[in-house]
């Protein structure tokens, strides 16, 4: 059971904590560089990422709000004296929390779609990948 909360918190960690990845950039930095890149690599016209990226990011706040109580449960499962039934219950929860997380990416690809050809989000969650592979990539020394 212990081993299941394990693999499941460090899910739950490589999805909300990629910002952390990257030398001391300010929230507002990373999503600068974030949406340069992604905008670049999906080659977003400037109407398509106005309308793009207020949704995005609003989709990543929701995210992150959502991941952030998955991650106190996780805590409550290190304490002393969790029940099987505490820790079941846990289980539950942080599953739940990527349902919803799954939830909330397709209402939101549904609302791209009402500006954006399915071929743009293809090619922005393509973008989106190749991004996150950058930031776990280990920065080379000078």
């Amino acid at each position: 059971m212990k081993k299941l909360l394990y693999i499941l918190a460090l899910l739950i960690a490589f999805c909300s904590n990629l910002q952390a990845q990257k030398a001391k950039l300010s929230k507002e930095e990373f999503r600068q560089v974030q949406e340069k890149f992604i905008t670049e690599k999906a080659s977003l016209t400037t109407k398509e990422a106005k309308q793009f990226f207020p949704l995005y990011f609003e989709l990543q706040d929701k995210k992150t709000s959502l991941n952030k109580k998955a991650w106190h449960k996780i805590r409550q499962g290190k304490q002393e004296n969790v029940s099987e039934e505490e820790y079941n219950q846990i289980v539950e929860d942080v599953i739940e929390t990527r349902i919803q997380i799954d939830q909330l990416d397709l209402d939101y690809v549904r609302k791209y779609k009402q500006f954006l050809p399915a071929k743009k989000i293809y090619d922005i969650q393509r973008a989106e990948m190749k991004f996150h592979r950058e930031l776990l990539k280990p920065q080379k020394k000078k």
